[in-house]
């Protein structure tokens, strides 16, 4: 029974003795294995790059037109450019608009002086109207006095005379302060500007086209007509 059971044993220890010798001779060749195998493996670096130049040769397909002409990509330069020129066409929109403001406003102010200065100029247009008719009655009245009745034996018209004749070179010395003048266009040209022609005659010993009669004077207020003279105008026979 001993005998039995020692073979066995020395069995075992003799396959014991192979296994280990075969795992020796084995390891090597598994190391060798695995290190060839690492360096074929390709690293997390390689594969990044790959795909870098992977993409890079997809652009470049994508960039080339269909006619072979390569194609540049809207790049934040180009949107620059763009915002660039889009700017400056405002800019300048933006200035001619400023521009003709100006000018309207600089027209504007010049007619708003103008309006004032005549407003200043023009603004006793209405009174002196009204004082115009004044001035006819004097001249009227100093006409209407007979000049072989002003003597001394008659006192009172005389003074009365001198005095109306006062009043109207007195009131002709406002006008003339303020600007309106007095129209006396006898033997002149006649201007339809100046003048108001009540009737043409013949008249012999005148130019045709000249100022007979004048029935009523006539004013200019700064250089404006602000009555007409009445007048007769002399025609051809």
């Amino acid at each position: 029974m001993p005998s039995e059971r020692a073979v066995p044993a020395a069995a075992v220890a003799v396959m014991a003795v192979r296994c280990v010798r075969l795992a020796r001779c084995s390891i090597p060749a598994l190391a060798l294995s695995l290190s060839m195998w690492a360096s074929l493996r390709p690293s997390p670096r390689l594969l990044c790059t790959a795909t870098k130049q992977k993409n890079s040769g997809q652009n470049l397909e994508e960039d080339v037109g269909p006619n072979g002409q390569k194609t540049d990509p809207p790049s934040a330069e180009k949107t620059l450019i763009e915002e660039k020129v889009k700017l400056e066409e405002q800019l300048k929109e933006t200035m001619e608009k400023y521009k003709r403001a100006l000018a309207d406003t600089e027209n504007l102010r010049q007619r708003s002086q103008k309006l004032v200065e005549e407003a200043k100029l023009y603004g006793i247009q209405g009174f002196c109207k009204d004082l115009l008719e004044v001035a006819d009655i004097l001249e009227k009245a100093t006409e209407s006095v007979p000049k072989e009745e002003i003597r001394d034996d008659n006192p009172h018209l005389k003074h009365l005379y001198e005095g109306l004749l006062m009043t109207e070179v007195q009131i002709q010395k406002v006008f003339s302060k303020h600007g309106l003048l007095r129209l006396n266009p006898l033997g002149a040209r006649f201007d339809p500007y100046e003048h108001e022609a009540l009737f043409h005659t013949p008249v012999e010993g005148k130019e045709p086209g000249t100022v007979a009669l004048v029935s009523k004077v006539g004013y200019k207020l700064h250089g404006r007509t602000l009555r007409p003279a009445l007048v007769g105008v002399v025609k051809e026979a």
